[in-house]
Parts: structure tokens; sequence; C-alpha cells
């Protein structure tokens, strides 16, 4: 008999972004979280895991909590290299809210999800990602090693 064929699961890496990239922190925001050791997207995900540590993190830089759970549902999005920073606002506001809800959403769940997004708050579907962008983030985040 031959050898035995391997499966191989090609993994990716998480991407780690500045902290001022993420959409929507202000230049404030980004100087709070600095202050307390946060610069990038990774570290803030590393360091706050649980509800104590956001309402300390929330607590510490005066903030609504709010806020801090959205910035950690921006950074887990972003983790996925090809959604980054650009498209992690996008995702979020249709209703995803980390890699791992996006590595679950079928391809034309997730179309249907953006495209409504899209036609509800630009009135225009042109600039919409296509099903292959869109198979591609789906990919990209099943494949992230997390």
């Amino acid at each position: 008999m031959g050898t035995a064929q391997r499966t191989r699961h090609s993994t990716i890496q998480p991407a780690d972004w500045n902290i001022a990239q993420l959409p929507g922190l202000s230049k404030e925001d980004c100087d709070r979280l600095a202050a307390s050791g946060i610069h990038t997207t990774l570290q803030l995900l590393e360091t706050i895991k649980t509800v104590p540590e956001k309402q300390a993190l929330a607590a510490e830089i005066q903030i609504h909590i709010q806020h801090v759970n959205k910035w950690l549902a921006l950074s887990d999005l972003a983790r996925v290299p090809i959604v980054g920073c650009q498209y992690c606002g996008m995702l979020l506001h249709a209703g995803i809210s980390s890699a791992t809800q996006l590595a679950q959403m079928s391809l034309p769940r997730l179309h249907q999800q953006i495209l409504k997004l899209h036609v509800s708050t630009l009135h225009n579907q042109d600039h919409c990602p296509s099903l292959d962008e869109l198979a591609n983030w789906i990919r990209q985040a099943r494949s992230l090693n997390i």
C-alpha cells in the first residue's frame, strides 16, 4: 500500500493592527488605550477577556463599557487579515460580531446581510463586496489559527 494521505488544513495567523486603525475610535480613545498599555488590536483581545476586565478597562479610561465591547468585536473581526480594519465595521453593522461567527456563516446568509446593510444605509448596492470576496472572508475566518 502507498503512503497514507494526510489532510492539510492551512491556517493563517491572526492580523494585528494599530489600535488607531479601528473604525470609530477617536484620538482621545486611542491615547487612553495607549496609556493603559494597549497599542494593537491583538493586545486589546489578549488583555480583555472577561467581563470584570472589560469593566476595569472602562472604569480606568472613563468610558462606557459598550464602547469597550464594540472595540473588542471590531478587533476580533479585524483578526481575519482579508477583513482587517477596512471591513470589520461593515461586518459589525451587518450583525456579525466575531471571527467565529463569520466562519460559521453560509455565503448566501452573509451576502444577504451585507447587501441589506448596503441598501439600507447607502441606498445602493454597487459597492457591496462580491460573492467571491465574501466567500474569501468566510474561508479565511475558518482557517484562522485561533
